[in-house]
């Protein structure tokens, strides 16, 4: 099937140069001079974002013992790693996560109106393994975190979840070989392996704000939604307590797109507060035709997966199909689409990209224009305008944002002048010099993505061997082997944006990593290992290696407005999440089998227990 290029208006409508300029100025008007210290975790007036505002912490005896794997987070991450640990034969193994059930993100975040951003038949993973089908294209987020709860059900270690517990201490005990975890609830749990899966959308921030705490009104994050104030409940919007209320909305990313439309229904008054808008397509958003669904060939969430990788991340290329076909995917089907006419003619990397970049104005363009055919007050919608490029912030999709600011109890509070609110008093906030009363103050403001470990991980303390920590050992970015270990930390393993290859699909890139780390342990156990750790030579090879191929990103990052991306607009990306693997994710996978296939896993220091040496050596699955 002939890839078909969107309704984007020719390059010659657009003044490229102008509008470079046009971008460059608009980052500039938002940037601030404190970069990620102008977002602070929530404390103060608001809640303990480590607590669940609406389930009671059940009273439990603190946990010790020994188990051979404790994994960090029953989000997707930590649930697939529990999948590949099973697939592994490993069996003792807790799962530990401050939240009160599996979910991750998905649990925390139970705003309005909340969906998936993209194709469900890519995000949900493990499709084909479960039978589980999505009830549309972009699943509810109830749906969603039940189906990670489903997961962990069907593969039999649901009940290996510790849950309403945060991880305050991970110290390596290099006499006992095993990782000393401590909790919150008091638990000392001797591990032989650490799984770091505790997330990338984890922990709340909100800006600093002078009053935060002046302010009487009611205040919360969209993370730690509150029904009780607000009327409704998850999977029921109806937000009827808002009926004579006037509600302010800080931040207009994929949180607010999605709550806005939502709130407006049912607020007496709306103030959506905005420093950079978003880029919002229109969401067709159809039930899952079960029919279709269940006429598909073995492997073909794989093949969806591959295809949409190839156009979000990669390129078309001849013969290829788009199977997902929406904003994600639609710079690269257009370029295909166009040298699809031309007959592909043989065109170099430079070329290619000088296509991209003019397909890339395009198609802001016609999202620019989508906002004039929806919003009726032009001085309101030239503000709602994005002008950066596409990729600077995350692409959204909504059909009934735009339309939400032609309400006349919502108004647009544009900050970009002073980038940001300015502060809070007792009865409202103050932007552009002037002070909006409201009841309520809602933080759509996203979370700390892209900053420091120490502000997203909510460790207190992680001490490798000889007591040295590892925000100290990362402290200018991360150092691994494989994306998954570090030396100096032996049997402890990531999940994450850390070195190594990128996917369109998170859920696919954690999958495949903990698929990665799960063999480790595995052989290791099976060996009789009790300290796995990469030689510094393995690491630094390996450091050097990623160095020398990645794509580097930071000039385009550094054209972009402030966003968790760019971590606030700072210039160096330490912990940039789109630093891939540089010959693509599918030559990433290639290194990887073929390091497991050699089975003798170079570059890593193994110890034989001494129970296992006088055994002569287990012998391995």
């Amino acid at each position: 099937m002939a890839l078909t290029k969107s309704n984007v208006p020719p390059i010659a409508d657009i003044d490229v140069a102008a509008m470079n300029a046009r971008y460059a100025k608009e980052r500039e008007r938002r940037l601030r001079k404190g970069g990620q210290k102008d977002y602070v975790p929530p404390k103060g007036a608001l809640p303990d974002v480590a607590k669940d505002p609406d389930v009671e912490i059940v009273p439990r005896p603190p946990i010790t013992g020994r188990t051979d794997v404790v994994v960090l987070g029953c989000g997707f991450g930590g649930t697939l790693a529990g999948v590949q640990l099973a697939r592994q034969g490993v069996s003792d193994f807790l799962m530990l996560d401050t939240a009160g059930d599996f979910g991750g993100v998905w649990y925390w975040n139970r705003y309005p109106g909340i969906q998936c951003d993209n194709d469900a038949y890519c995000y949900l993973p493990l499709l084909e393994e479960t039978g589980f089908v999505p009830s549309k294209k972009f699943a509810d987020g109830w749906e969603i975190q039940g189906y990670i709860r489903q997961i962990a059900e069907q593969f039999g270690f649901a009940d290996k979840a510790v849950f309403q517990t945060q991880v305050t201490s991970l110290i390596w005990d290099e006499g006992a070989a095993r990782w000393q975890v401590g909790t919150n609830r008091g638990d000392q749990i001797e591990a032989r392996f650490v799984i770091m899966a505790n997330g990338v959308l984890n922990m709340p921030k909100l800006p600093a704000l002078e009053g935060i705490d002046a302010f009487k009104g009611k205040l919360f994050h969209t993370a730690r939604w509150d029904y009780r104030y607000t009327g409704g409940e998850p999977g029921r919007p109806e937000l009827d307590r808002l009926a004579d209320k006037t509600v302010a909305i800080v931040g207009t990313g994929a949180t607010a797109i999605q709550a806005v439309p939502i709130l407006a229904q049912y607020a007496k008054k709306l103030y959506v507060i905005q420093r950079t808008p978003a880029t919002v397509d229109a969401r067709p958003n159809p039930p899952t035709d079960r029919t279709w669904f269940e006429n598909q060939p073995p492997g073909w969430q794989a093949a969806r997966q591959a295809n949409f990788q190839r156009g979000a991340m990669e390129s078309f290329g001849p013969g290829d199909e788009d199977l997902v076909s929406d904003f994600w995917t639609e710079i690269s089907r257009n370029i295909a689409a166009e040298l699809a006419e031309e007959g592909w003619p043989e065109i170099g990397s430079e070329e290619y990209l000088a296509r991209r970049a003019e397909m890339d104005h395009r198609v802001m363009e016609r999202f620019r224009r989508r906002v004039d055919a929806l919003v009726e007050d032009g001085t309101i919608g030239e503000a709602l305008k994005p002008y950066y490029y596409f990729m600077c912030k995350r692409p959204l999709s909504s059909d009934t944002y735009y339309p939400a600011f032609n309400r006349s109890n919502v108004e647009l509070v544009d900050v970009s002048e002073t980038r940001g609110i300015q502060k809070l008093t007792e009865n409202g906030f103050v932007a552009n010099g002037t002070e909006y009363p409201c009841d309520c103050v809602i933080f759509a403001s996203g979370f700390e993505v892209t900053s420091d470990l120490e502000r997203r991980w909510g460790i207190a303390k992680i001490e490798g061997t000889e007591g040295r920590s590892l925000y100290d050992h990362w402290r200018e970015g991360p150092l691994t082997l494989h994306g998954t270990m570090t030396h100096g930390f032996p049997n402890q393993f990531y999940i994450g944006y850390i070195q190594g290859g990128l996917n369109a699909s998170v859920t696919e890139q954690f999958g495949r990593q903990g698929e990665h780390i799960a063999w480790i342990i595995g052989k290791a156990l099976r060996r009789g290992a009790e300290r796995v750790e990469p030689t510094k030579q393995a690491m630094e090879d390996y450091v050097a290696h990623f160095e020398a191929t990645t794509i580097d990103q930071s000039d385009f990052l550094n054209s972009c407005p402030p966003s968790y991306f760019n971590n606030e607009g700072a210039k160096e990306h330490k912990w940039g999440l789109f630093r891939p693997w540089g010959a693509g994710w599918d030559d990433f996978l290639r290194f990887l089998g073929d390091w497991r296939e050699a089975g003798d896993m170079e570059g890593l220091d193994l110890r034989i227990s001494h129970e296992a040496q006088l055994e002569g050596g287990r012998e391995e699955a």
